[in-house]
């Protein structure tokens, strides 16, 4: 297997070239139709497919096999690349978006998903999605772009110290599958005809995969142990979404096996997603993943028999050149056909039809102009109030009033950096503005110490630089937190403490400054700041996670109140004792008999630094619920051989359930739950509402409680607004039994947002 780095620098030379060359297409000419059926457009997708597929040697057919696909020149069939990037903005990760060379140098870099996640806002979600398609469609027009990009990454936030977590929408499993839908039908669109799409978005790491590399275990090697029951409420919820629903084109296997079985060659999983949630797309393999089955894994004897399973088991595409170089080989050794290699080209070529590829493009109004406009920069800002966390403000400290300060320090390493805070799968952003930058807008006098050379902070050496400034200005701001070298893809935390010494830095300056200070905390993963909570000289923290290119710009308005802040935390805040239980327990649950706390706010019973859905505002607010059902029935089905059995929902131990497949008709059950919101304060404000369920009854392995579901809530000050929630009690407040079926509790439920609560019987 080639070094990583250099595979990806080979990828990166041919990606260039491949993406250029994806705009040639083949069936422009108005005789190319009878030159080949492929080209005819009054035929179906399918067909044209086949036809396709049809017409290539072996060798043609091979060199289709990679995310660098070669062209057919006699076919006219340009090359192409698959791999594209567009996590929260376009990004140079993948070979196939080019800032080097060509008129677009820079896209929008929005923030960070985990930060957009904390405004629950799917309107918000969708926007940010439409508007990097378009960005996307505009690079492509230049030939900077594909068209078929590996994001989101919807795996849930399962352990804090993970690396990439910061890329995902949390710990929730219904939250990351309701991102997951707004954002790959956002970025996607629909043409309404044959299943046509602008772009092709791709759920990714399929499936639970989340951990990088941790005290002596790799991502490429680990095997996951997942019980049934947990696999099925917590780590494939949104990607069942992600296809069934949002109808996502692209389906990526992860590195790690789960239960033994390399996930690109885990069939029953795969095809999963094709027989049972109606996938129609190409399932790729993360980069070099099919390389590792035989290499590193040593699952197979063979490069050979790596390949073969992989088809077999219905992977279409590799990220790397590792089926271009094995397969012929695996076919002469007879361990696949090529009627395996066909059934993965029918896959690949639909799509690139449904994309039209091949075709007239339809979206050629689109260009460099659509990229870096004012509307996407504006969209961006928006997305960063909306997702910002105010974790602390004692006293009311903030807002900030603007009249009464005219010195401002601002400390810390990222203070300055705009880098600093785009976290992973970033490209080049349009204009960054930095927290100081940002700041130095506002107020005249703003003075910068970073305090420590960098995030890891392992010297004292700048700290009485920072004293310094601290002890001259009217209000402090410390900027702390993490950057990538704390997280990122391939590494993962071993601490949830603050870096190096920037906890002694912030002691250092509350112990000179005239008033409190202000926290801002950078970063994706949670982070251990009991002492910071504790501490009354440290008025206010706002978690800003990364927060893209307009970071800068957005602090100070949250500062000095112009936006009265309403995101919540969408991950539990852990503390440091946390980190005595192993990253590689994929155990949800918890298990009193060894100690294990669980995970998640839906399982953990140990204690928080802050709680997922924390999040305060300037404003205080109440709520009240104005109308729910009391009492919904549910009707079991009537096929017969459930009427020939014992009912499904009697227990031995005279607890009642339902299993969620022996249901009559889910959506007969679907209530709405309308919230009164009241604003307390002197500001209006916009905050994210949500509303949990808990069943009373005690029964092991269910959930502490579980998000039902949230809206995003805009009340005048001193006044009142209406909400209403939509409750699907089979998909929301249902869980898995230990054999893995969805079960919905009978008896009673309780239904609470903020301080308020409302009993719901669910009776058979």
């Amino acid at each position: 297997m080639l070094p990583r780095l250099v595979f990806f620098l080979l990828l990166v030379c041919c990606g260039g070239a491949a993406a250029a060359a994806a705009n040639a297409r083949p069936c422009v000419s108005p005789d190319s139709a009878r030159a080949y059926p492929f080209c005819d457009a009054t035929l179906s997708i399918p067909a044209r497919a086949r036809s396709l597929v049809s017409l290539l040697t072996l060798d043609e057919k091979i060199a289709q096999l990679s995310n660098t696909a070669g062209g057919v020149p006699r076919l006219g069939v340009p090359p192409y690349q698959w791999w594209s990037e567009s996590l929260h903005g376009l990004a140079d990760n993948g070979p196939g978006v080019n800032f080097s060379s060509g008129p677009v140098r820079a896209a929008t870099a929005f923030p960070q998903v985990i930060l957009s996640t904390a405004a629950f806002n799917r309107s918000l979600w969708r926007a940010v999605a439409q508007a990097v398609a378009t960005e996307a469609l505009g690079m492509h027009s230049a030939g900077q772009a594909g068209l078929t990009y590996w994001a989101p990454n919807i795996n849930i936030f399962r352990d804090p110290r993970w690396g990439r977590g910061q890329e995902t929408s949390g710990e929730d499993p219904a939250v990351a599958a309701a991102y997951s839908l707004e954002y790959v039908k956002g970025f996607q669109g629909d043409f309404g005809e044959e299943g046509r799409i602008r772009l092709s978005a791709c759920c990714k790491h399929y499936t639970a995969y989340d951990m990088e590399k941790w005290e002596g275990f790799s991502r490429y090697t680990f095997n996951a142990k997942v019980n049934a029951q947990d696999l099925e409420d917590s780590y494939q919820p949104p990607f069942k979404t992600c296809i069934q629903e949002a109808r996502a084109s692209c389906l990526m296997c992860a590195y790690n096996q789960v239960n033994g079985v390399p996930m690109c060659a885990h069939k029953d999983l795969l095809q999963k997603a094709r027989d049972e949630w109606g996938f129609q797309g190409y399932i790729t393999s993360d980069c070099d993943a099919v390389a590792i089955i035989h290499e590193n894994q040593t699952y197979t004897s063979s490069d050979e028999d790596s390949i073969a399973i992989v088809l077999k088991a219905g992977m279409d595409i590799n990220c790397g050149s590792f089926l271009v170089r094995h397969t012929k080989s695996a076919i002469e050794k007879g361990k696949i056909q090529e009627e395996d290699i066909d059934r993965a080209l029918f896959n690949l070529f639909s799509v690139q039809l449904r994309l039209g590829i091949f075709d007239k493009p339809r979206d050629n109004h689109l260009g460099p102009n659509n990229v870096c406009t004012k509307e996407h920069r504006e969209l961006a800002a928006e997305a960063v109030k909306q997702g910002a966390v105010l974790l602390k403000n004692d006293y009311s400290f903030l807002p900030l009033k603007r009249s009464e300060i005219r010195h401002v320090a601002i400390i810390g390493p990222s203070a300055n950096d705009p880098y600093a805070m785009g976290g992973d799968y970033t490209g080049v952003p349009c204009s960054p503005t930095t927290f100081l930058k940002g700041m130095q807008a506002y107020v005249t006098q703003t003075t910068f110490s970073a305090g420590c050379k960098d995030v890891p902070c392992n010297s004292t050496e700048l700290f009485g630089e920072a004293v310094e400034a601290a002890k001259r200005a009217d209000i402090v701001v410390v900027v702390a937190g993490l950057n990538l070298t704390e997280e990122r893809e391939d590494f993962d935390r071993v601490s949830l403490l603050l870096p190096g010494k920037q906890m002694d830095l912030i002691h250092t300056v509350v112990s000179v400054t005239k008033k409190p200070i202000v926290l801002v905390l950078l970063g994706g993963g949670p982070v251990d700041v009991s002492f910071a909570k504790q501490d009354p000289r440290i008025a206010s923290i706002l978690w800003l996670g990364y927060p893209g290119e307009v970071g800068g710009q957005v602090l100070p308005e949250i500062l000095f109140g112009q936006y009265n802040p309403g995101g919540k935390l969408p991950i539990t805040w852990y503390p440091e004792s946390f980190t005595a239980i192993p990253m590689t327990d994929m155990n949800m649950r918890a298990d009193p008999s060894r100690g294990y706390p669980g995970r998640t706010y839906r399982f953990y019973t140990g204690d928080v630094v802050y709680g997922f859905g924390y999040g305060l505002s300037y404003s205080k607010y109440s709520y009240s619920i104005l109308s729910a059902p009391k009492k919904i029935s549910v009707s079991h089905s009537s096929v017969p051989d459930v009427i020939s059995r014992k009912p499904a929902y009697t227990r031995s131990d005279g607890l009642d359930f339902v299993q969620i497949e022996d249901i009559a008709s889910c959506e007969s059950l679907v209530f709405a739950v309308r919230i009164a919101v009241s604003n307390h304060g002197k500001m209006d404000g916009s905050h994210a509402v949500l509303l949990f369920a808990r069943s009373k009854s005690s029964v092991p392995g269910s959930p502490v409680k579980q998000l039902v579901g949230f809206e995003r809530a805009h009340t005048a000050a001193g006044s009142a607004s209406n909400v209403e929630i939509t409750v699907d009690p089979c998909k929301h407040m249902s869980a898995a039994n230990p054999e893995g079926r969805r079960v919905l509790l009978l008896g009673a439920h309780v239904l609470t947002v903020g301080d308020e609560e409302f009993e719901l019987l669910i009776e058979a």
